[in-house]
């Protein structure tokens, strides 16, 4: 099948369009009547960088595209509106594993009501896809940027975090499986493969007064650091408080691996981490609730004048995260 063919099969399967879509997928550009005030965030995903064709099906790597380009709207507070995906497509990737690719992110697209508009095809000599999303607000002054932080800000997080570097581990090492119920090891494994954007805590947060925020793509230890450093604040971790996935304990100890230390540096758990003024804490954590029926956990505050993420001893842990270019 050709290009042309298979961009007709792929706008067959698109979902529709949304509200603010005057001129979809199949023309030129695409024309859009946004109002108000937009976001606008590119992200890229490529074979062996970001996933393994051998651990993820196609369908699931369409899933992670789309989650994690959403997981950015979701960190400024944006509801999402658009997506344009450039799909560079190896020559052992067929049709039907490009039609599978689509589906899990058209899926993913209908859950968050997400207009999939436009996009392009080449062929590349790995898998890659770049998505573009674009969220909308109001004003601008209702979306959340990362540079206002302000001292005493309490620092929270929403759900829990080392549950995609622990499932990474399962994935990479079937035998670890074995120390957890089965599950458990499931649960674990599906936050590596279909990661959750936290739309609707993103909302939340920016509603209740949220200063800043970041989701947590490269590990709590680097985008702990990204914030600050946007904020020119420093932030004060207490590691006792820190919400770990149920599991990750032990997968860690199976591989020899401190807990807290995977949890902080291994990324990909598209949680997200925000400052609020104390006033607020309480009505954010009943917001992110009910929108996300997840806990918003207090993990510290703005203090000082850098990262500084403690264990109960004193000890630090360092606020290490992923470099895809290390």
């Amino acid at each position: 099948m050709g290009e042309f063919e298979l961009l007709a099969r792929i706008r067959e399967r698109l979902p529709a369009d949304g509200s603010r879509i005057h001129l979809g997928s199949g023309d030129d550009a695409a024309v859009t009547l946004p109002g108000g005030a937009t976001a606008t965030s590119v992200d890229a995903l490529v074979d062996g960088v970001h996933f393994r064709r051998e651990l993820f099906s196609p369908a699931q790597i369409g899933h992670k595209a789309l989650a994690t380009a959403l997981s950015d709207l979701a960190a400024m507070g944006a509801e999402p509106g658009e997506a344009y995906v450039v799909l560079g497509l190896p020559a052992d990737f067929g049709e039907g594993d490009c039609l599978e690719l689509l589906d899990g992110m058209s899926a993913l697209a209908t859950a968050t009501g997400t207009s999939l508009t436009g996009g392009d095809v080449t062929r590349a000599s790995e898998l890659f896809l770049a998505i573009t999303v674009v969220g909308h607000a109001p004003g601008p002054e209702r979306l959340t940027s990362r540079n206002g932080a302000q001292p005493g800000d309490a620092l929270v997080l929403s759900g829990e975090i080392g549950a995609a570097a622990a499932g990474l581990l399962l994935l990479e090492r079937p035998g670890l499986g074995g120390a957890l119920p089965a599950a458990t090891a499931e649960r674990l494994r599906a936050r590596q493969l279909a990661p959750h954007p936290r739309l609707g805590a993103g909302l939340a947060l920016a509603a209740a007064g949220a200063t800043a925020m970041i989701d947590l793509s490269d590990g709590l230890g680097g985008d702990a650091g990204h914030l600050a450093q946007s904020s020119v604040a420093g932030l004060r971790i207490d590691a006792s408080t820190l919400p770990l996935a149920d599991g990750v304990e032990a997968v860690a100890a199976a591989c020899g691996r401190d807990s807290l230390s995977l949890a902080v540096g291994g990324g990909e758990d598209y949680e997200l981490l925000a400052s609020i003024p104390p006033a607020q804490l309480e009505e954010a954590r009943r917001a992110v609730h009910e929108a996300e029926g997840t806990e918003l956990t207090q993990i510290g505050e703005v203090a000082g004048s850098e990262v500084e993420i403690r264990r109960p001893d004193g000890r630090r842990v360092e606020p290490e995260g992923f470099d895809q270019l290390a």
